[in-house]
């Protein structure tokens, strides 16, 4: 019964999309229709037959001053465009203050040495070489090791030791060093 079932939503999908895109073939061919009706309405044939030189000058001097027009309401569109996109992109950001939430983008680590960020930073005038690594001091573990001491003592003794107020007067004698 499942397979029927699957069968009829697979042929009810493409019968679908198959109807979806006879639509959107429609629909362009409309907007290409009323494309094509509209200019003809406004900008009819021009019929420059038999026309002397004075009146083809004059037609000339009309179709500039109909371009003029027309050029300065397509500037005066777009700069209520730009400004209602610029008026749409501060009420998004004032929304989403207002959330208190921001997407923040995914960052991917790049490893970057600190010669190539002055280098990107300074351009030509980097001219110092910054290997921090070879100007690091050289630390022997044998050393480290051989000036702390190993006690293998007993820790409760340790402790007892240090409890009360006479530990705590030898750890601050301790802690001051020796002033005699």
């Amino acid at each position: 019964i499942r397979t029927v079932q699957t069968i009829v939503f697979v042929c009810f999908q493409s019968l679908m999309v198959a109807k979806a895109k006879e639509e959107l073939d429609q629909e362009v061919l409309d907007k290409e229709e009323e494309k094509q009706r509209y200019l003809m309405e406004k900008v009819p044939p021009l019929q420059t037959q038999g026309m002397s030189f004075a009146e083809l000058q004059e037609l000339c001097q009309e179709l500039h001053a109909k371009i003029d027009v027309v050029d300065e309401e397509r500037y005066d569109i777009e700069a209520k465009v730009l400004l209602n996109k610029r008026e749409v992109k501060d009420l998004n950001i004032k929304v989403l203050d207002l959330r208190g939430k921001f997407k923040r983008p995914t960052l991917r680590r790049v490893r970057v040495s600190a010669d190539a960020i002055l280098r990107s930073l300074l351009g030509s005038k980097h001219k110092v070489s910054m290997d921090l690594r070879a100007n690091l001091k050289s630390v022997k573990k044998e050393d480290t090791e051989k000036k702390r001491p190993v006690e293998d003592s007993d820790w409760r003794k340790n402790v007892e030791a240090m409890s009360g107020m006479e530990g705590r007067k030898k750890m601050f004698d301790a802690a001051k060093g020796p002033t005699q």
